[in-house]
């Protein structure tokens, strides 16, 4: 990774666009495998609707939907709006994560993603004053009825890219 911006692989790289973004993530074998359909990647970035659909190949033990599908279905979306809209001066990184179950489903469940201004404000003044930050994204899991099935939050550690990294920064990706 270059001090200079945070690199983006060259073949995620040619899928810049919220279209294009989307079709390439409904074709990634772990979304495509897991039943997790990307259903709207709004034009700015600011706004993402995931679906995971129940099947037999999407259940658990008993019948229910597979934890981890309910995880994955949330994993890169906070990153991925973030690192977009605050652009390649800035690194973005998962740095931590929490899913709380609160009911089970045995339908297609879906998580509706939504990053206003106010957010991306709020960290360009807090990287400006301490250098990096650290701040919590949470979005819900909802079935049909609008019930919560599962709450997830995700923690993204965000920083100036010609920033050197602390030595207490998450590993680089491989």
């Amino acid at each position: 990774m270059s001090r200079t911006s945070q690199s983006i692989g060259r073949v995620k790289g040619a899928f810049r666009t919220p279209s294009g973004l989307r079709r390439m993530m409904n074709v990634w074998p772990p979304f495509l495998f897991a039943g997790i359909r990307v259903e709207e990647i709004g034009p700015e970035f600011r706004h993402v609707r995931v679906r995971l659909r129940h099947s037999l190949l999407t259940s658990n033990y008993v019948g229910t939907h597979f934890g981890g599908s309910l995880f994955a279905m949330t994993d890169p979306f906070w990153m991925l709006m973030v690192m977009h809209n605050l652009g390649p001066d800035y690194v973005v990184w998962d740095a931590s994560a929490e899913i709380a179950f609160r009911r089970a489903a045995k339908t297609a469940v879906t998580a509706t993603f939504d990053l206003d201004d106010a957010v991306l404000d709020e960290l360009r003044r807090a990287v400006a004053r301490g250098g990096r930050t650290l701040r919590w994204f949470d979005v819900d899991v909802v079935d049909p009825q609008g019930q919560i099935v599962a709450q997830v939050r995700k923690q993204l550690y965000v920083r100036l890219a010609a920033t050197p990294p602390p030595s207490d920064t998450p590993p680089k990706a491989p």
